[in-house]
């Protein structure tokens, strides 16, 4: 059977390349576009512009993705990391070995210029008709769809088959935990999707079964829905390394409102002033986003908090899976998420989950997790307490419960999809 025409949407790639590290819907992307390669078959990339989509051949997607992981660091060693040997030396942690080859991540300005690069090969590629007869059209951000107007070349194309990825609906249904105006964006990249869409990938029943009854609620056709847990680098597989010296706690995750930090940093204020120099550390890893001045207030500006919280972003791949080797426990205290990849890269490697008890953490982390309602404060305290404490029978339970357990790959995420394409493509 001939390999069937596919055109992958790599506009947030593109978009993304001036960043030290990838979020979670990146790491999506990034993973779908490398599957993608590694078939045969005619594969092309789409690039959303101001001058209409354009349309890049195999070769130039491939370097776009390659620019990608330059851009991100996703290929050194922890010791060639920018940010965490100097991280590792404040938690006392083993100094990490450089790679065989020593990598140098490039810094701002080469990203920018990666860019720069990547947005003047798209604008000089040909439109949607260098784009094969019956191609699969796969976009898998939500980058653009409130721009309903920039997917309109698809109905000049109808023999072309949209495949869309829903991440979440918590813009519409938390609008308090977003920008102004999010909640009507979101509103209109649900109803681009429900437009084009003839199958749609969600990360989680949970987030199915909510695009579903949104789309319900307003009259519209439900395209078929396949959930694809997302998968994690292979990376994060494997044994914990000795703990630390002085327990350290993790949280990931843009810092935004729905990721409860400023609750989590409160019970932090709480602790040091209950403990003083025996408070655990706690490391806040992910950039700095929306409406997070309260947090970033504590951050900068409280005494309690800074004398025990660390605050880095840009880490790498090979950082963040040595800083979950020697942490105490993962915290995920969010008030709502669409999948929460964290959890299931922790536990990949052993390391204990505390997590909000909310219906898609229940989903991914049921057998494993702890799990707290997001505003019992005295909760989180008491665990944290309990896990940071010398030879926690608390943590040898939970750690217990991680035995077997076996994290979903992109390899388990493809062979639910893939299935999906087949039979869109027909």
């Amino acid at each position: 059977m001939r390999p069937h025409p596919v055109a992958f949407d790599l506009t947030r790639l593109v978009t993304r390349l001036r960043h030290a590290s990838p979020t979670g819907i990146d790491r999506v992307d990034l993973a779908y576009a490398r599957h993608l390669l590694g078939q045969p078959g005619p594969r092309f990339g789409i690039v959303s512009t101001p001058f209409g989509p354009k349309v890049l051949d195999r070769a130039q997607m491939a370097g776009l993705v390659e620019a990608a992981m330059a851009a991100w660091t996703e290929e050194i060693s922890a010791g060639d990391d920018p940010v965490f040997p100097d991280l590792a030396g404040r938690l006392g942690l083993p100094a990490p070995e450089r790679g065989p080859v020593s990598a140098k991540p490039d810094g701002a300005r080469e990203r920018r210029a990666r860019q720069w690069r990547a947005w003047l090969t798209a604008v000089r590629a040909p439109g949607p008709e260098r784009v094969p007869l019956n191609a699969l059209y796969l976009h898998t951000s939500h980058l653009r769809l409130d721009k309903p107007a920039r997917f309109d070349w698809l109905y000049d194309r109808p023999d072309i088959r949209p495949l869309f990825f829903v991440h979440d609906l918590i813009p519409i249904e938390y609008p308090e935990y977003g920008r102004a105006g999010e909640a009507e964006r979101h509103r209109v990249r649900m109803e681009t999707v429900a437009r084009h869409a003839q199958a749609v990938v969600v990360n989680s029943a949970d987030v199915g079964s909510r695009f579903s009854a949104h789309l319900a609620g307003l009259g519209r056709r439900v395209p078929p829905i396949t959930v694809g847990p997302l998968g994690i680098e292979a990376a994060f597989q494997g044994a914990p390394a000795a703990a630390a010296g002085r327990p350290f706690f993790l949280v990931c995750g843009t810092i935004e409102p729905r990721k409860n930090l400023i609750g989590l940093l409160t019970a932090w204020r709480e602790l040091s002033l209950r403990l003083g120099e025996a408070t655990p550390r706690l490391v806040v890893v992910g950039r700095r986003g929306w409406e997070s001045e309260n947090v970033i207030d504590l951050l900068e500006r409280c005494p309690a908090v800074r004398a025990h919280v660390t605050e880095v972003s840009g880490l790498s791949t090979a950082g963040l899976v040595q800083l979950m080797r020697h942490a105490t426990a993962l915290l995920m205290p969010s008030f709502a998420e669409g999948y929460g990849l964290p959890v299931v890269e922790a536990a990949a490697g052993g390391l204990p989950v505390v997590a909000s008890d909310i219906p898609v953490h229940r989903e991914v982390a049921g057998s494993f997790a702890e799990f707290l309602h997001p505003l019992d404060g005295p909760g989180w305290m008491r665990v944290i307490e309990e896990l940071a404490a010398p030879g926690s029978t608390l943590r040898a339970e939970m750690a217990g419960r991680l035995a077997g357990y076996r994290a979903p790959t992109w390899e388990d995420h493809f062979a639910r999809v893939d299935p999906t394409l087949a039979a869109l493509a027909g």
